[in-house]
């Protein structure tokens, strides 16, 4: 059977080339593959020359992939521009923004409780704060939240900051704070507010 990273390169996904994410995710994924998951994934992807992202035509590498990889799943994607793809009836596509509930609560409805969200979208700090918060709760139990390009953390044009690695509107320094939540147990601060993310994340992961 097809693994993740052939799947990327079939269907020209950047997630395998131009970026080597597919090997990672694959060592979370696999245990599920032949399970009946739902996957949402943010950004479909598609740019064209002289359009940029907004083509309605193009997109949906990864949509494939996923598709092809969890051969009982169901797939749903978002993307702030409409997209015209047919890629089969276990794959939905929404129009909408990751930082707009009511884009977000569509997609909601008809996946409920989800498996894998995969955040591919504008990569900017509140765009992905926003849709991690409202979505964090909608993962199944035992699920994974990826967020792809954290690069993006340190270059000003996503308002990332490379200077002063301490600026706390960063995509990396939300993230790390999570760390002190998985340990909110051994914090002698008896007013540390303990909330839904301390509660239930058991594990954070970063790679370059």
């Amino acid at each position: 059977m097809p693994n993740l990273s052939s799947l990327a390169i079939k269907y020209k996904s950047d997630k395998f080339g131009s970026h080597f994410y597919t090997p990672i995710y694959e060592k979370y994924i696999l245990p599920k593959k032949n399970k009946k998951v739902t996957i949402l994934e943010i950004g479909i992807g598609g740019y064209l020359h002289g359009k940029g992202y907004s083509d309605a035509y193009t997109g949906g590498e990864s949509l494939k992939m996923w598709r092809d990889y969890f051969k009982k799943g169901k797939i749903f994607g978002i993307d702030i521009f409409k997209k015209k793809l047919n890629l089969g009836n276990r794959v939905k596509i929404f129009q909408g923004s990751q930082s707009d509930e009511k884009s977000l609560s569509k997609v909601l409805k008809k996946s409920k409780k989800i498996d894998f969200i995969i955040d591919d979208g504008s990569h900017m700090y509140k765009d992905v704060v926003f849709s991690f918060k409202y979505l964090f709760n909608h993962l199944k139990n035992g699920g994974y939240y990826f967020i792809e390009d954290i690069q993006t953390s340190y270059i000003r044009e996503f308002g990332g900051d490379g200077f002063y690695l301490q600026n706390k509107k960063t995509i990396v320094n939300y993230f790390k704070n999570i760390v002190d939540k998985i340990n909110y147990k051994e914090l002698e601060n008896p007013y540390y507010k303990v909330d839904e993310i301390a509660k239930n994340v058991t594990e954070i992961h970063f790679y370059h």
